[in-house]
Formats: structure tokens, sequence, C-alpha cells
């Protein structure tokens, strides 16, 4: 039995789907569907069920999933014993990352971790938190880099950094000379959101609730799946926003939006998130002391933007 069509039946027993399975195994679906075929006559038994709009796994296809994710575990285990044995750092790291991490973040901190293993390879998948979150419970990647908070007792979670966040707004608005305003006071003008699912609209919600506003009470404008949309909307005068530091650094720094701190101020963290139980890969472990030391060094606090 190869290892290529055990790989091939865990990413569709996983996915429960022929056509997803060959999106992410970068094959055809013929192709898929025959690696399958392969195995099901290697093992005398159907392993899936295909309905109309649907395949679910048979009885046998069950044991074999559970075995497979027991092979593929010890054999990361035995590559991990044999680099161990060898001093080496190389292998795959299939990373999660929310928006804001992954385009503000995780650039130089990524090309910081590569400079120093070289051999190193690293996935890195992009989506929002919620989606970053169930990609560490589902086990597709590794680890996770996340925005606001995880309330997840199956994962082991861990914070790296502050991250603050302002109302920002088109240069010269009439409350950029103001040094703070409140929810009630953006409540007057256009706001754009970020999209449902995404950690800065989620902590952006908590915060208006606290404060007694209800999202439906905003001027609501649009909902925007990226923070260089939102500054995009927000530079072309389509409304206000609330937004990390993080991601308005460039602007502030040229000239080409205002921020204005928050009355009651509001902070997150940034996390990471992966498996409590998985089996420990001294790369991984690498990867995540890495960004400990990282965050520590390289943690922008809001004096860093705003007076």
């Amino acid at each position: 039995m190869s290892d290529r069509r055990l790989q091939v039946f865990r990413a569709v027993a996983h996915l429960l789907s022929f056509t997803k399975a060959a999106e992410k195994l970068n094959m055809t679906q013929p192709a898929v569907t025959f690696q399958i075929r392969q195995l099901e006559e290697d093992f005398n038994t159907r392993l899936f069920d295909r309905g109309h709009n649907k395949i679910e796994l048979t009885e046998a296809g069950k044991v074999v999933y559970d075995y497979a994710v027991q092979i593929f575990d010890l054999y990361d285990e035995m590559k991990e014993s044999v680099n161990a044995l060898t001093g080496g750092h190389s292998g795959a790291i299939y990373l999660g990352a929310s928006t804001t991490i992954a385009e503000y973040l995780l650039p130089a901190l990524l090309g910081g971790f590569k400079s120093k293993y070289p051999d190193v390879n690293i996935h890195l998948q992009v989506s929002n938190t919620d989606a970053v979150v169930k990609m560490v419970e589902e086990n597709e990647v590794d680890l996770g880099f996340v925005e606001g908070f995880v309330n997840n007792k199956l994962l082991l979670v861990e914070k790296c950094r502050t991250d603050h966040l302002v109302a920002v707004m088109p240069k010269g608005h009439k409350l950029a000379s103001k040094k703070k305003v409140s929810v009630k006071e953006l409540q007057k003008y256009p706001f754009i959101f970020r999209e449902h699912g995404s950690g800065t609209r989620e902590v952006i919600s908590e915060y208006m609730q606290k404060h007694g506003v209800k999202e439906s009470d905003m001027n609501s404008t649009m909902e925007l799946g990226s923070p260089e949309a939102v500054k995009g909307a927000i530079e072309a005068g389509m409304g206000l926003s609330i937004a990390s530091c993080v991601t308005i650094y460039k602007e502030l720094q040229l000239g080409t939006l205002d921020a204005v701190r928050l009355q009651d101020p509001l902070d997150r963290p940034f996390s990471l998130v992966r498996q409590r139980h998985k089996f420990k890969i001294s790369l991984m472990e690498e990867l995540v002391e890495y960004t400990r030391e990282y965050c520590r060094t390289h943690q922008q606090f809001l004096k860093d933007f705003l007076p």
C-alpha cells in the first residue's frame, strides 16, 4: 500500500468530499477517485457510501481512517526522532493565520524564522479567526495565529502580544482634532465593519455592546473582508471604522489617515492556538519559542502611534 493512497484517503475522509480533497492535494478529481478505488480493491470492501449529494465513511472506512491518523502521527514522530539524532531542522510546517496577523505581523516574523532555518518549508493558510480555529481543531494546520479571544477547552491558547484598536477616519475629519472619541460619537457617521467571523469584527461588536450600542444602532455603510479594503474605503471618504494600530501604522506615518484613541481603551490579544495533546514536533516548538521572543521584542504600544 503506497503512502499516497493513504494520504488521499485521509483527505477525502476528513473533508467528506472528493472535489475538496482534490483541490487540497492539487490533484484532479478522477485521480483522487482512482486512488480510493485502488485502496478499496486492496481491502476488498467499500470505504465510502456515495450518495447523490454527499459521501459518508462506511464502518470499514472509519476503521481505516482511525489507523491512518495514527500512521501519519507515527510517521511524523519517526521523522522528528531522526532529526533529533542528526541535529537537522528541516521539514514542513502548516500554519493558519487570521487576516490582520497574516498581513502585518507574519511577513517579518516568518522571514526571520526562515532565515534561521532555511530548510524549513512553511505553508500558510489565511482566513478569519473562526476559520483558523476550525483548521486547528480539525488538524488541517499545526499552529494558528489569531486575533481576539478564543474560548475552546480542547485547544491550547497562548497570548503572544497585545493589540490596540483606535477610531480611524479620513484625513482632516472633524473628529480628528479630538484626543478621544466614544462609540456614541461614532454613531453619527457612516461606519465600516469587517465581515462576520472576523476577530476584529467580534471584538468591536463586544466593545459596542459593553457601551450600550448594538451593531444595528450604527450607521453601517458596508462590510469588507480585509483591513486593506477597510482602509481604502476610509481614505475614499466612505466612512469611519475601528481598526488595529498595527494595520494603520504606514498610513499614519504617510499622513493619509487620521486616528483617535477610544474613550475607553480597546485592547485584544494576538494569540497562538494549537492542539493540547498533539505530538510535539521540535520544529514547531522552535517556531513557538521564536514567536514568543519576536513578540517580546517587537511589541508596539499605543504611544508609538498616537500622542
